[in-house]
């Protein structure tokens, strides 16, 4: 009888062509074969019946502040929010204190992260004008998913909007870059005239459609000159959608969950907890994006997770601090998207998993597939709960979910064979190791 370390048993697994009923073995933390292991053993068996077996969700896209500021978030915490959520990797963005724009502060995120992440973990490096010339030895690190550039200002000391200068970093290197894509001229023009203590929802009217386009178009045009690859994140207008049909040679496309479940009503329920950048914007933007998701041009979904503290986030606007948590929340949500008719499962896991593991060439990671590694979403598409902010595992303690309903949960998340939570319990000691890229 051939024996493994791990047989999930029974479940309904999401490959890359669809739903089948297998079993799924694991040996020596990779994937070791697929079907029906009825004859097969091993050390452990899980019974999944009545479940479905996504491969290992990715969020590309998270803040988790560290280091920074441990009363927010940490990455002992984030990672910890993140397998609680079904995440078992998670590729953490460079706007921190101090920023991570060089050699000595990638190895020293590097060396701490060992025995503290609970998941896996990817690093961005950040884009600045004083370290364009150390950029394409950088991005070529085995742990980095990709450059950032914040082309608009957003939260952090990071800034690069002048085209003579992306153009420089879109030429210092050759991997895909990931852009914050806002346009700061336009910006700094329209900020003169919101006065301080306005309502929220005005954080859409200065940062507004014209602002997102301007600066995907000025990426763009510069992305095609320069033959450098570009990844446009968090785009959030209909205009940007169908303005980047033409790119999708090289272009790929980020949607948030925020921007395909919230709309501007969420400032006069939320407040100062609705503020982030890009804006929430109205129906008209979350259709696009829907129908951006159905027809292929959206290539994955995140969270950007960018926790703050409550009392940075209940501050007047324009002082309200931008950005959400979501690394937790992110599957519950979408599973619910799923079970609403919005999404298939499979478009999901495409979505979460191999999308980002294309986008960025994150190695052996994404779908489930001999030879992968064994990280998996285990689900239960009928579970029905409440998020509840008591569940919320960052130190801030708070989630714009708050209250919300959803049918269907991460019951198990699985990384590399190992068991790193069951039904809302951690499990052992963190073993998140760094994603290797390609």
């Amino acid at each position: 009888m051939t024996q493994y370390d791990l047989i999930l048993r029974g479940g309904t697994c999401v490959l890359p062509w669809g739903e089948v009923a297998a079993d799924v073995a694991v040996q020596a933390g990779r994937i070791a074969a697929i079907g029906d292991l009825g004859a097969a053993g091993a050390a452990e068996v899980i019974d999944c019946a009545g479940l479905h077996v996504l491969p290992g969700l990715i969020d590309p896209h998270v803040h988790l502040r560290d280091p920074g500021d441990p009363a927010v978030e940490t990455i002992p915490t984030g990672t910890r929010a993140a397998i609680l959520g079904g995440i078992t990797a998670v590729f953490d963005m460079p706007n921190t204190t101090p920023s991570i724009t060089s050699q000595k502060a990638l190895e020293d995120k590097r060396a701490y992260v060992q025995g503290k992440s609970w998941c896996d973990i990817g690093f961005y490096v950040g884009a600045g004008k004083s370290n364009i010339a150390a950029l394409a030895a950088l991005e070529l690190e085995p742990d980095v998913c990709a450059i950032k550039v914040f082309a608009g200002s957003s939260t952090g000391d990071l800034l690069v909007e002048d085209d003579a200068s992306l153009e420089r970093v879109m030429r210092s290197g050759r991997r895909r870059i990931c852009y914050h894509s806002e346009d700061e001229y336009r910006l700094q023009e329209r900020k003169p005239l919101y006065a301080a203590g306005g309502p929220h929802r005005l954080h859409a009217e200065w940062r507004d459609v014209e602002c997102a386009l301007l600066g995907t178009r000025r990426l763009m045009a510069l992305a095609r000159e320069t033959d450098r690859p570009a990844h446009i994140l968090h785009v959030s207008t209909a205009e940007e959608l169908d303005y980047l049909r033409d790119y999708r040679d090289i272009a790929t496309v980020e949607l948030l969950v925020n921007h395909l479940s919230q709309t501007d009503e969420a400032y006069e329920r939320l407040g100062g907890y609705a503020v982030m950048n890009p804006p929430i914007r109205d129906a008209r933007h979350m259709a696009a994006a829907w129908a951006a998701v159905a027809d292929g041009r959206v290539d994955c979904i995140g969270s950007d997770h960018a926790p703050h503290s409550r009392a940075n986030k209940e501050k007047p606007w324009p002082q309200t601090a931008a950005g959400l948590t979501g690394v937790q929340t992110l599957a519950p949500i979408m599973l619910d998207h799923v079970n609403a008719g919005r999404l298939t499962l499979t478009r999901m896991a495409e979505l979460m998993a191999d999308g980002p593991a294309r986008v960025y060439g994150a190695l052996s990671k994404g779908r489930i597939s001999a030879g992968y590694d064994a990280d998996f979403t285990v689900v239960d598409m009928k579970r029905g709960r409440t998020i509840e902010e008591s569940w919320i595992a960052s130190p801030c303690g708070w989630t714009p979910f708050a209250g919300q309903k959803v049918t269907g949960w991460p019951v198990m998340t699985i990384i590399r064979g190992h068991v790193a939570m069951r039904e809302d319990e951690v499990q052992g000691e963190p073993q998140g190791r760094t994603v290797r890229f390609r």
